[in-house]
């Protein structure tokens, strides 16, 4: 520690923390527009200047690391004629119109810069040539005549993403943003995650849709949790209205540390699809608006009346803990199969060698920030899990060795120092070549996966040499050999030293399986299904598969050829709109908060379950978290996160 005394007020500050950052802590505000607290310090706007005592000039406070008795002033004439200097230069670079500009949302960093200078004009006549504007991506706009050239964008989509998209040609005032080299940014190699709008501080990055909605004190925020996949990235929701604006990353989620794809940031808000409002049902064959009351008390009917055999409940993984607990309690207490979709199978195989005692525990997502050799392989995390391929592709300038393998193309390739396209089919065959080669057993040179010996000992000796490899896998392209392959990849695990990760699919996959909704669905036989779709965008072979059941009861938030066939529907809110736990990859139990109420006084996807119990004449147990542990975890689950949850 080292004592520092700025404004006149003495700190103890860790040793090596910056002095713009000591400042922060201690509550004092010095401006700055480059800096920001995920990205590495750059010093490159130098609104941040402050006077030290000892130092000829004015020191960038982003860079400076604090030394033991310094002395610093952040609001000196000095320092502020300076601070109004810098803005009157950056005004003077490009068109800014801060006095009636509204497409920041009022929360422009350097239109608040400029106010709290008290500036009301510029010193300095701007050149006003006219910068192009770039529509071309389907959810960013860049407009180049707001950027100040901060560089916050190019250095976000490297150091957090690991994309390595955005960069600058040409020098000073004739200094522009690009996508790779130079093309519009709708034809680049951006992923459409959106860190660089979240990060810009001013209107040149901007969001098609979030744009013109009302300034930063008009909006509610609420830190809630993305149930796009099984990583459950913290985000924060932007409502206005009771109506979803934007949607942010969350930098304190310790998940996910504010990045996230473009399914959690842009998905949601660009939602077309048709809500659900009222129930209904199949009258004399037409389909007629009813009473709440009316279709679920011909739902719990409908249900006993049918021959159990005859008769299946689905339910989505996007819906919380609570929902798929009462599910499982309900349709088992009158012996009605109940399970997922595919995305909740994800997990059986792996659930099954768990139960027997045959699986490790896996690590953690932490873990893909120590590693020093990651292999993926049964998925291409890029467009599946993307979130956590940007912890890995953002290492690759630190020297991380990426193999990825698969049979069909995958984004992971350009940044792996190794890819293997492996022939269709033969995943498992290549793990056991891995086993093989391990253990100094010869390799068939004309191995059924179309790699050669020299690469699956290029791959072992990376594994074994290094200090903590880690094996990242998925379900996309293993198919019916899954299990297998589980098998496999453990004993490569175990003979190489590296840890095991599975990215296990939906957002509550896991919980799922925990709770034994993980059975294969076959609808041989199969007259009535008891459909929970939640908010969820069923793929085409899905709807195709239940689209021809006889009867259908369904519970959803939208719109879709199911509900359209099915005999009776009720809706239920949408992931933003209900409560509840999740259990992602990690085993980290998280809370979904509701970020607005639902319309027409709609009920919960739980709600709505537990009056069905009623009807039916099933009592539930809400203790769901003693049934979530009994069956042993393929990952640790925070039992002690688990008793904080209400």
């Amino acid at each position: 520690m080292v004592n520092i005394t700025i404004d006149d007020k003495k700190f103890e500050v860790p040793e090596g923390t910056t002095v713009l950052n000591a400042a922060r802590e201690a509550g004092i505000d010095i401006p700055t527009l480059c800096n920001h607290p995920m990205l590495t310090p750059y010093g490159g706007c130098r609104l941040c200047l402050v006077e030290v005592d000892g130092f000829r000039t004015l020191q960038p406070s982003c860079t400076l690391p604090v030394i033991n008795n310094m002395v610093i002033r952040t609001d000196t004439p000095k320092v502020r004629a300076a601070r109004k200097f810098i803005l009157n230069m950056i005004f003077s670079e490009r068109n800014h119109f801060c006095p009636y500009c509204l497409v920041s949302g009022g929360d422009c960093e350097l239109q608040n810069a400029a106010y709290a200078e008290g500036m009301t004009h510029w010193d300095l006549m701007p050149n006003w040539e006219p910068h192009l504007l770039d529509a071309s991506h389907p959810y960013i706009i860049i407009e180049h005549n707001r950027c100040i050239l901060c560089r916050r964008c190019v250095r976000a989509c490297s150091e957090l993403v690991g994309n390595f998209t955005l960069g600058f040609e040409e020098r000073g005032a004739q200094c522009t943003l690009v996508a790779d080299l130079g093309v519009p940014l709708g034809e680049s190699s951006c992923i459409g995650c959106g860190t660089c709008v979240q990060v810009c501080p001013t209107g040149a990055m901007i969001e098609r849709w979030s744009a013109y909605h009302g300034l930063e004190k008009d909006v509610k925020r609420t830190k809630t949790i993305c149930v796009g996949c099984s990583v459950g990235c913290g985000i924060e929701t932007i409502s206005r209205n009771n109506r979803l604006v934007g949607i942010d990353g969350d930098w304190d989620a310790s998940v996910n540390n504010g990045v996230i794809c473009d399914i959690g940031r842009f998905h949601p808000v660009n939602d077309e699809r048709i809500r659900l409002t009222m129930p209904m049902m199949i009258k004399n064959g037409s389909r007629v608006e009813v009473s709440r009351e009316e279709a679920l008390r011909s739902a719990a009917e409908y249900t006993k009346s049918n021959k159990k055999e005859q008769t299946i409940a689905v339910i989505s993984t996007r819906l919380p803990i609570e929902a798929l607990d009462v599910f499982k309690q309900l349709f088992s207490a009158i012996g009605i199969l109940a399970t997922t979709l595919e995305e909740g199978l994800k997990t059986k195989p792996i659930a099954t060698l768990a139960d027997s005692g045959r699986y490790p525990t896996e690590a953690t997502l932490d873990e893909l920030s120590h590693s020093d050799c990651v292999m993926v392989i049964g998925e291409d995390i890029t467009k599946d899990h993307q979130v956590t391929s940007f912890f890995i592709k953002r290492r690759v300038p630190s020297g991380l060795k990426i193999i990825s393998v698969s049979s069909e193309p995958v984004g992971l390739k350009n940044f792996s120092r190794l890819h293997l396209k492996i022939n269709a089919g033969s995943e498992v065959e290549f793990i056991q070549s891995l086993i093989n080669t391990c253990k100094s057993e010869k390799i068939d040179e004309q191995s059924k996966t179309g790699i050669k010996p020299d690469d699956f000992q290029q791959v072992v000796d990376w594994l074994k040499t290094s200090k903590n490899p880690l094996i990242m896998y998925g379900q996309e392209y293993f198919k019916n050999k899954f299990l297998d392959a589980v098998e496999k990849l453990t004993e490569l695990a175990e003979a190489s030293h590296a840890k095991l990760i599975s990215t296990k699919g939906g957002a509550n996959s896991l919980a799922a399986s925990q709770l034994g909704l993980d059975q294969p669905i076959s609808l041989d036989g199969v007259k009535n299904v008891f459909f929970v779709v939640g908010d969820e965008r069923l793929s085409e072979p899905v709807l195709k598969k239940f689209e021809k059941v006889s009867n259908l009861i369904v519970l959803a938030s939208y719109h879709s050829p199911l509900t359209d066939v099915a005999q009776i529907v009720l809706p239920i809110q949408t992931w933003l709109e209900d409560e509840g736990t999740y259990l992602n990859v990690d085993g980290r139990l998280q809370k979904s908060i509701r970020s607005f109420e639902a319309t027409n006084q709609i009920k919960s996807c739980t709600d709505e379950l537990l009056s069905m119990a009623e009807y039916v004449g099933v009592e539930i147990d809400k203790n769901w978290k003693t049934r979530l542990t009994q069956r042993r975890s393929p990952v640790e689950i925070d039992e002690n996160k688990m008793k904080e949850i209400q």
